[in-house]
């Protein structure tokens, strides 16, 4: 407990729990504020609350988790005790569908923004799961990208993009 194998991705709830993302240890962590260790959940497997390298980690409001299950190509849902409450996504690229989800986030109208690595795109769900939109492809140019590893959503709705392989962000 508290230990880490490549830890991806953080998130803070508004009580002030610490979120990690223990990537190669297929789980993920909860702490206060302090750095105090709470709970785990999660081991390998393809299972609902199992991941593949869990890359992304991301709080809502209410205090529902999402996490980027990046090699099982899904994101999946739980209560902020680790519950396992829905999971949607599969391995392609169509609506929906992803080819390596790194990392997500959510909005404070509660939408979800997924990095869509491997696809070179951001995808847009409701808090349910249900594919809103998409945008980006592969480039260099405005509005494309080369591996989308972070996304972040500002207060005024904006979203912001860590566009690795370019060396930007994008908004």
């Amino acid at each position: 407990d508290g230990e880490f194998d490549y830890t991806r991705g953080v998130a803070v709830a508004s009580d002030g729990s610490v979120y990690v993302a223990d990537k190669d240890n297929h789980r993920i962590q909860k702490f206060t504020s302090e750095g105090v260790f709470v709970t785990k959940w999660g081991t390998e497997g393809t299972g609902d609350g199992q991941f593949k390298w869990p890359t992304g980690v991301a709080v809502a409001s209410d205090g529902s988790v999402y996490v980027a299950d990046m090699s099982n190509y899904r994101i999946q849902k739980f209560t902020s005790e680790g519950v396992f409450v829905s999971t949607w996504g599969s391995y392609g690229t169509g609506d929906g569908e992803f080819m390596g989800p790194y990392n997500v986030a959510v909005a404070s109208d509660g939408s979800v923004y997924v990095a869509d690595t491997s696809n070179y795109r951001i995808q847009k769900f409701t808090s349910e799961g249900v594919f809103v939109r998409k945008w980006g492809t592969q480039g260099s140019g405005d509005g494309e990208f080369q591996n989308t590893f972070g996304v972040a959503v500002a207060s005024d709705g904006s979203v912001y993009v860590a566009d690795f392989d370019n060396d930007r962000i994008q908004k």
